[in-house]
């Protein structure tokens, strides 16, 4: 039986004869059901008109992404450590030269995300490496595609040693960051997805309910975010999609980045 895969938000389903009769991530009101239904297809499908795309971020960052794009269109990171590979986010496909290039670089460990938008096809990602794909428990409902390999964590986990996935909420109750010490040289790296999103002027974050639907969040949570990692030290920041990293000084960036949000909240104009 086809594991489906929903053609909006790209996440996988559990294995069945016939399609889900609707997505639950899409009809969420922080998601969308596509303009032309509820649209299914199959990751064997996907790859007669996609492949992976697999580019070096910085040393011992690799990028993994989709060529054309797919879905929502976001880009996977491997982080590579003496202690083992951690795949942050997922895309919607694995293919063989992926998976070739990926068991080159030392295979994958664990697997995390930031929020149930980016699971894309973890569990095919999973079993591809015999890996263990590690879900905060108050995201649970979302997980689509059961596996034995899932653990649920509740506040931070440690997927390999040295690294460090937080819940920071938000977007989800359990959207969450990872913190990467080794990254930019030493600095420290936070990958966010889009729990912190960098937006088109990079030295810039912003924070959602809802980026499709626009609904924006509220003061006491906006803060709260940028106050829960304060306690990490790092200076460059990840997005979620290809180019969409603050180069230098991303604590700066979140924090500022915050407070014009709230004060945009509060009605404060903006200087001409």
């Amino acid at each position: 039986m086809p594991a489906w895969v929903c053609v909006t938000c790209g996440v996988q389903q559990p294995d069945s004869a016939e399609p889900p009769a609707g997505c639950p991530i899409c009809l969420d009101e922080r998601q969308y059901v596509g303009w032309e239904g509820q649209r299914w297809t199959t990751m064997a499908d996907i790859a007669r008109e996609h492949s992976n795309e697999l580019r070096e971020e910085e040393p011992d960052l690799v990028g993994i992404g989709m060529t054309p794009a797919y879905a929502i269109g976001q880009r996977a990171l491997l982080v590579r450590t003496p202690g083992g590979n951690v795949l942050w986010d997922c895309t919607s496909l694995i293919d063989d030269a992926a998976r070739e290039e990926v068991n080159r670089l030392g295979g994958v460990d664990a697997i995390c995300m930031s929020h149930p938008h980016f699971y894309g096809v973890c569990v095919e990602w999973a079993d591809a490496f015999d890996a263990r794909i590690l879900i905060p428990a108050a995201d649970r409902q979302w997980v689509q595609r059961p596996s034995p390999r899932v653990e649920l964590w509740d506040d931070e986990v440690s997927p390999v040693p040295g690294v460090t996935v937080a819940r920071i909420g938000g977007h989800f109750d359990g959207a969450a960051v990872l913190h990467w010490p080794a990254g930019a040289q030493g600095r420290g790296a936070l990958l966010t997805g889009d729990t912190i999103t960098v937006v088109a002027d990079r030295d810039w974050v912003s924070f959602m309910w809802s980026y499709p639907n626009l609904i924006p969040l509220d003061e006491a949570t906006v803060e709260g975010i940028a106050s829960r990692i304060e306690r990490f030290a790092f200076d460059r920041v990840y997005g979620g999609w290809w180019g969409r990293v603050v180069v230098a000084d991303g604590p700066a960036a979140i924090r500022r980045s915050a407070d014009r949000y709230i004060a945009r909240l509060r009605g404060a104009r903006p200087a001409l």
